[in-house]
């Protein structure tokens, strides 16, 4: 089947791969359109297989919301370049509104949906993405939020954060402001904690148990009765609140006061109640070992090749 300059044309524009490839692919199809993509998607699972031992510790966050329902996702590639990249960012987009409209339970859940744009999966997708882009990319996780929420994205998706609100006062002119300044809040601060309550009492008992053991080991400390002692740990565990949890962080716009006081006092101007629910906060490549890179020798080789 013969085919024309203009097939190759609309093939890359709907595979978004390159001339030659697509040239390539409708040879190796005789012409057939379908089949030549078929081809091309096929050749994007072998890049990405050809990828899977890279480390992919780049990328970006992005959220998106739409109707009563927030998203975060974090995409992650080889190098920070490709955040830069509009198919790629594009791609985060059109994640995000696959997750909002399946609402799938996991990211192996997700990646077997249907994308929402094009005909394939998302695993599809992804596998086409990581061929025309050339990098290994992986989609590491997400989160879906209903409700009233606050967002918030820092530089070109380093963290995103998610803070939602039980409140009867969302529709009144300051609560936005509020709720956006909580956001910032969450992604400005090392936030591991909701409130006190959220604090997992195995997580206090260790911070008691190391508390106790640096004053038996302080000569000031060590003969001092056990009530007082207590007193002090109990005073200590405090600042541990104050560092941890996001209620009780000294507010960074007035530091004064704490993030419950702050938001308890917009509530009162508005006449209302508004409680901080909950987070999310993904901070991009949070725990994923990177590569060490020896850029000398790298360029040495290169020299003596």
């Amino acid at each position: 089947m013969a085919f024309t300059a203009k097939d190759v044309a609309e093939l890359r524009k709907q595979t978004g791969c390159g001339m030659m490839d697509c040239k390539n692919a409708l040879v190796a199809s005789n012409g057939d359109f379908e089949a030549a993509v078929k081809f091309l998607r096929e050749k994007g699972m072998a890049a990405t297989a050809k990828k899977a031992d890279r480390i992919a510790a780049e990328g970006l966050v992005d959220v998106m919301t739409i109707g009563s329902t927030t998203a975060i996702v974090e995409v992650n590639s080889e190098t920070d370049f490709v955040a830069k990249n509009a198919t790629f960012q594009e791609f985060v987009k059109d994640v995000l509104k696959t997750i909002i409209a399946n609402k799938p339970a996991d990211v192996e859940a997700l990646l077997a949906s249907k994308f929402i744009e094009g005909e394939g999966t998302v695993a599809d997708a992804l596998a086409e993405k990581t061929y025309k882009i050339g990098e290994k990319l992986s989609i590491r996780r997400f989160s879906i939020v209903e409700g009233t929420v606050s967002t918030y994205i820092h530089g070109l998706g380093a963290t995103g954060v998610i803070v939602s609100f039980d409140t009867d006062v969302a529709e009144k002119d300051g609560f936005a402001e509020c709720a956006k300044n909580v956001a910032l809040q969450t992604a400005a601060m090392d936030v591991k904690y909701l409130d006190k309550e959220s604090v997992p009492a195995a997580v206090l008992a260790e911070e008691e148990a190391i508390l106790i053991k640096q004053m038996k080991e302080d000569p000031k400390m060590a003969n001092k009765p056990d009530n007082i002692l207590a007193n002090i740990v109990k005073g200590r565990l405090g600042k541990f609140y104050e560092t941890n949890c996001l209620t009780e962080q000294a507010y960074v716009k007035d530091d004064s006061m704490s993030v419950a006081k702050y938001v308890a006092g917009v509530a009162k101007e508005l006449g209302g109640s508004i409680k901080i629910t909950g987070y999310v906060r993904y901070d991009k490549g949070e725990g994923i070992q990177k590569r060490e890179e020896d850029y000398g020798a790298e360029i040495a080789k290169m020299i003596q090749g």
